[in-house]
């Protein structure tokens, strides 16, 4: 009977599981930014109430917000291809559906579930900041995107810093759901490692230390920032 626990495989496993880190970095890094651009877009949208394009940023939140992650990466991965077919046969154009590498379907998947999270979040953050301090703009004859930029969207981005690193710390974690589409992530190159020995156990220990570890250096430089902002605050109120 083989050991029931084989550290010495734990162990030596590690390098072997981290050269799919830069993957699951770049995958996390970019979907939070393009997630940070629709969130952003669409919590203005909401802001302002704005004709048409309100309602559908509230039912593409909801949705998002209402269905899994593993669901939606899915929707994604076999819709993308469909609704391209369907454009070259409106269009009559010749787009390759095949030459979309899966990373962008990841992307694309991981963007729009973090940017209607956050969404909510800037929403909140902006309604956080007194109405008054928008109209005195006005009163100054400032345009509506000189009060957003200089005065109400810099309180509500220090508002907004805690709940927008949890956002991105579930993102980070949510990128191990991409080994369903045959992407070699942490944790695709786990499972990979894993059943080289029949190993899971000590494998799966690996991983949640490498996420843990990523998650925490993630939490802590929002903190740093959260806590350089508040300083800004308490400068300019003094």
């Amino acid at each position: 009977m083989g050991k029931l626990f084989d550290p010495v495989f734990m162990v030596e496993s590690v390098p072997e599981i981290l050269t799919a880190l830069p993957v699951t970095l770049f995958l996390a890094l970019f979907s939070a930014v393009i997630g940070l651009v629709i969130a952003m877009v669409t919590a203005l949208i909401r802001y302002f109430d704005v004709r048409i394009f309100s309602p559908i940023c509230k039912v593409y939140v909801s949705f998002t917000r209402g269905t899994p992650m593993l669901v939606q990466i899915m929707l994604v991965y076999f819709g993308l291809p469909l609704t391209l077919k369907l454009l070259n046969e409106v269009w009559g154009t010749d787009f390759n559906i095949n030459s979309v590498p899966r990373l962008a379907f990841a992307i694309i998947a991981l963007s729009l579930n973090g940017g209607a999270f956050m969404s909510e979040t800037i929403r909140s953050s902006l309604l956080a900041v007194d109405l008054g301090q928008l109209e005195a703009a006005y009163s100054v004859n400032m345009t509506t995107s000189q009060a957003l930029r200089r005065i109400i969207v810099p309180q509500a981005f220090s508002i907004a810093i805690p709940p927008l690193a949890n956002t991105l710390v579930s993102m980070l974690k949510d990128t191990s759901l991409v080994f369903t589409i045959s992407i070699i992530d942490l944790m695709a190159r786990a499972r990979i490692v894993g059943a080289r020995g029949y190993r899971f156990f000590e494998i799966y220990v690996v991983v949640s230390i490498i996420y843990w570890v990523l998650c925490t250096f993630l939490s802590r430089l929002f903190v740093m920032a959260e806590k350089r902002a508040r300083r800004h605050e308490r400068t300019f109120a003094s």
